[in-house]
């Protein structure tokens, strides 16, 4: 496992976690036993908006068969408006503040856990339902809950860019659940809520504000794995797609959803992966023409002949843009920078995504003064 800290509070945090939307519906034993496998892997974040509530007890099993300290060690995503009714119910949806404290105090009495590591405000991608969540006194409510310590950080999961800008607004949140993945970042899909540049936009907002993402939907819904279904009309792996969302400004972690422990070890397989298989330039040749020449800092040109850390200075650049105050000074120590570039052009030939480096490199040398 590799780890990711946690810009606010300082948590490291595996860079694949594991969604709850199919765990719940796996025969009882068959859940418990992944739980155990993928924590004694590593895996230290669980979400819980489960599909199923069964998954809350398959944990709770997974965490006594662990041992006494096994809490200690993980990150709990709780989310406040998924909503249980009974311990076999499915998942459902709700605003309503005494519907949240008893699905909320089920699950942990359930879990055996007294405090939760992220409280998100769940599933929030248009005004009306943040509007409804506040008149509720649901923030409030989670407020008062990180006032008292029993909550450690307040979180979000949207879809749409609009909304989550609206909410870091609110300068309360330390963790973000987003859908990112090529096909939503390009405006395709269900989900792929606002244009690419607003996209690219939220992620380094993001970055420069310490807030971190959680990743979802990294593979479509699995429509990424198919040919047949993928909006590309080409199959992605799934190594690709881990590796896209990783390389995306601001994702401290990827959450995708597994049935079963042939599910996690194909997940987990992606450690043991060589740069050829989690290399997905391929994606180049496939993006519409609107996302042309925009740098991704996939670092694929490397390497550079005079040891410029390409996308690291396009980073930079980007946030000083958005108003990161202190990009100028992670700029300033780079061992070289934009201004050593002799426009060889070396990075213009490899990159996928058909940005004009050399140019940008006089652009951000420009900006900096070198």
């Amino acid at each position: 496992m590799e780890y990711r800290e946690l810009p606010h509070g300082g948590e490291k945090i595996g860079v694949i976690g594991l969604g709850g939307a199919q765990l719940g519906a796996t025969p009882h034993d068959e859940a418990v036993a992944t739980y155990v496998e993928a924590v004694r892997a590593g895996v230290n974040l669980m979400d819980l908006a489960a599909g199923h509530a069964p998954l809350f007890s398959a944990l709770a099993d997974a965490l006594r068969e662990l041992g006494p300290h096994a809490r200690e060690g993980l990150l709990f995503q709780v989310h406040y408006g998924a909503d249980y009714r009974t311990p076999t119910s499915d998942y459902g949806w709700t605003a309503r503040l005494e519907d949240m404290r008893r699905s909320v105090a089920w699950e942990l009495d359930t879990l055996g856990t007294d405090y939760i590591d992220f409280a998100f405000i769940h599933c929030i991608d248009e005004g009306k339902d943040l509007d409804a969540f506040v008149r509720s006194g649901a923030l409030d409510h989670l407020r008062d809950l990180r006032d008292q310590g029993v909550v450690r950080h307040l979180g979000l999961s949207t879809h749409s860019p609009e909304l989550a800008n609206r909410v870091l607004d609110l300068g309360e949140i330390d963790l973000m659940m987003f859908s990112v993945n090529p096909v939503y970042d390009y405006g395709e899909g269900d989900y792929g809520l606002g244009t690419s540049a607003e996209r690219q936009a939220l992620y380094q907002r993001c970055e420069s504000e310490g807030v971190g993402i959680t990743v979802m939907k990294a593979f479509a819904g699995g429509q990424l794995l198919d040919a047949a279904q993928s909006p590309f009309g080409r199959a992605l792996t799934r190594c690709q797609c881990l590796q896209y969302a990783l390389d995306t400004p601001g994702v401290v972690c990827v959450v995708p959803g597994v049935r079963d422990r042939a599910d996690l070890r194909e997940l987990l397989g992606f450690f043991d992966a060589s740069a050829a298989e989690k290399d997905y330039s391929v994606l180049s040749g496939l993006a519409p023409e609107g996302v042309a020449g925009r740098c991704v800092y996939c670092n694929h040109c490397a390497p550079c002949p005079v040891g410029i850390n390409v996308g690291l200075v396009n980073k930079y650049y980007d946030l000083a843009l958005v108003g990161d105050v202190l990009a100028a000074d992670h700029y300033a120590k780079l061992d070289r920078h934009a201004g050593d570039c002799v426009g060889c052009g070396h990075c213009n030939s490899r990159c996928p995504f058909g940005v004009d480096q050399v140019v940008r490199m006089r652009e951000i040398a420009a900006r900096f003064g070198a």
